[in-house]
């Protein structure tokens, strides 16, 4: 928790009003009990009308001042904490966002969630009941004991020795219910990630009929998650009933006691009712702080899971204030080689080539031969084991990060639309774009004619995920979403695999003609988006089978080769 008290300090002032509002209230609260044992005792006893009013008009006072302070300490409190909860949410955002794809995929989507969103309530939960608990516990219960001694030393040493009886029994609650909270974050994740996991996967479930396995599999999980919900619950349930049959078992101890005192003229009865409600307040500081003593140990466990997050070192070097070069336009990989952290081999070994403004290289090879990560590297994120890749005559790890990704449009396997209008999600690429800019982009990638059907045009809505479009436009729509960006280098990772014959042939055609001041990179699996490439990359495993042209690749790379025939066997087979 430690680690968290930086949120605070931009509040501390408001922190501080907080405390002096609870010591106010709690001064309050303490006053009560003595002015209801003057007007028992002076002025109901004795029949003094005065005391009475006097007594209580300022029981009314006190009252009215100790209500507007409370109010005031907990709007402080909800302010500071709610503002540190938003505060600690945007740092795990913005964490989450600079995370390379390696840590996103070892933390989890559903856990990261998890933890944006039940983790970081619960530090706005602690960090809230801190600011008015922690102040008020201590406060009412020194307060509450110095007031009991002054109406009655004997029965407040008897308080003293019954209260090491009552901290036992809050910490063996305590003790057993404080590791089934980490246990029952680590149940939330999980089910989260099943969850998720069905919502985006439902055409799959649908599709080979796996309803009933899934179900089966979702009440598993949510069967465990109650499970330890009700072991929970069991066990604090015990807390409650346990402190309130010690107060009234004291409260009967007591006034047993008592009694004999004020048969014998120690004691009262208003000071006996004073006292009594001294216990309360003393054992109902004892309730605060025995859920604070709970509740610290469940932020522990949020607080740990969000640090984790946090204190993720880069695996990417960000340069914040590197080289920017504008110079010639090109891209050189010189001997790279890639490896995955968890892998024994490379995915990229000795991979060379060059390319110029106007140049298109495509990379192409069997599943799994790192063509995706070839475009990865290219946009840092993963770093080369070996070798380097240059950018304009600069290594890329040596540009700003953000001054690099501003000049590549990537368009990525997986078209990815966000909710918004198509309009928005143009601008994506170029925040600033005119709607001339984006007319040109839709029409370079023949999303135009699709476009041009809605009434609203580029005011078009479009839904979570882009589910209102088909995949064809979807792909289109991205491809048009790089090109309004109007970047150095194109890279279209397997970005026509969904446009029949036609529609990419024209598509490339366009970008040939609008883009030839960058470079185009383009990884595909057709060898007909692939064979009018400036220069032709094929991958095969952990090596390059071959560089070069495609009449020059059909003679010199076997792999190259086996594509070629294997696809055009296949077309004459459909004819």
């Amino acid at each position: 928790m430690k680690h968290f008290f930086k949120y605070m300090k931009p509040y501390w002032k408001k922190g501080l009003w907080t405390v002096f509002f609870t010591f106010i209230n709690v001064l309050s609260v303490m006053i009560l009990p003595s002015l209801m044992a003057d007007i028992v005792n002076v002025g109901v006893l004795r029949g003094n009308t005065d005391i009475i009013l006097s007594k209580g008009a300022i029981m009314v006072v006190v009252t009215l001042v100790g209500t507007a302070v409370m109010i005031a300490a907990a709007y402080y409190s909800s302010d500071i904490s709610t503002k540190v909860a938003t505060d600690v949410r945007q740092d795990l955002f913005k964490k989450a966002e600079s995370l390379s794809l390696s840590q996103m995929d070892d933390v989890g989507v559903s856990s990261l969630i998890t933890r944006t969103t039940n983790d970081v309530d619960m530090i706005r939960m602690i960090t809230q009941m801190g600011l008015r608990m922690m102040a008020r516990t201590p406060l009412m219960f020194i307060s509450g004991i110095v007031m009991a001694f002054s109406k009655s030393p004997q029965l407040s040493i008897l308080l003293l020795i019954s209260m090491p009886f009552l901290a036992i029994f809050i910490f063996l609650v305590g003790k057993r219910a404080v590791p089934l909270f980490k246990v029952n974050q680590e149940k939330v994740d999980n089910m989260n990630r099943v969850l998720r996991e069905n919502i985006t996967g439902v055409r799959v479930v649908r599709a080979f009929d796996k309803k009933d396995y899934e179900m089966e599999r979702f009440d598993s999980t949510n069967v465990e998650l109650r499970q330890l919900n009700l072991r929970l619950n069991r066990i604090m349930s015990l807390l409650s009933p346990g402190i309130y049959l010690f107060l009234n078992v004291m409260i009967i101890i007591v006034i047993h006691r008592a009694t004999k005192q004020i048969d014998l003229g120690y004691l009262e009865i208003g000071d006996l009712m004073a006292f009594t409600q001294y216990i309360f307040m003393i054992l109902f500081s004892v309730v605060l702080l025995s859920m604070i003593l709970i509740m610290i140990p469940r932020g522990e466990v949020s607080a740990k899971r969000i640090y984790k997050i946090l204190s993720m070192e880069d695996k990417i070097n960000i340069t914040e204030s590197g080289d920017i070069s504008d110079g010639p336009v090109s891209l050189e990989f010189n001997d790279v080689s890639f490896r995955f952290d968890d892998a024994e081999e490379c995915t990229i070994k000795n991979l060379s080539f060059q390319a110029k403004a106007g140049d298109t290289v495509a990379i192409i090879g069997g599943t799994g031969t790192g063509k995706s990560t070839v475009a990865n590297l290219i946009l840092r994120f993963f770093d080369v084991t070996q070798g380097s890749i240059s950018f304009n005559g600069l290594d890329i790890r040596q540009w700003n990060l953000e001054a690099l990704r501003q000049r590549i449009g990537h368009v990525p396997q997986k078209a990815q639309l966000f909710s918004g209008t198509i309009a928005s999600n143009l601008r994506k690429g170029k925040p600033n774009a005119t709607e001339e800019e984006m007319k040109k982009a839709l029409k370079i990638s023949q999303s135009m004619e699709f476009v041009e059907e809605y009434e609203d045009g580029l005011d078009h809505q479009v839904a979570q995920n882009g589910s209102n479009f088909s995949g064809g436009q979807k792909q289109r729509l991205s491809i048009a979403r790089a090109i309004v960006r109007d970047p150095q280098i194109y890279i279209f990772d397997d970005s026509f695999s969904a446009l029949d014959f036609r529609t990419e042939k024209n598509l490339q055609h366009q970008l040939e003609q609008e883009t030839r001041e960058a470079i185009r990179l383009i990884i595909a699996q057709k060898i007909s988006t692939v064979e009018g490439a400036d220069l032709i990359v094929v991958l095969d495993d952990d090596h390059v089978d071959g560089v070069g042209k495609h009449e020059q690749l059909l003679e010199t790379s076997p792999v190259y080769r086996e594509i070629y025939e294997s696809q055009r066997s296949r077309e004459v087979s459909s004819r």
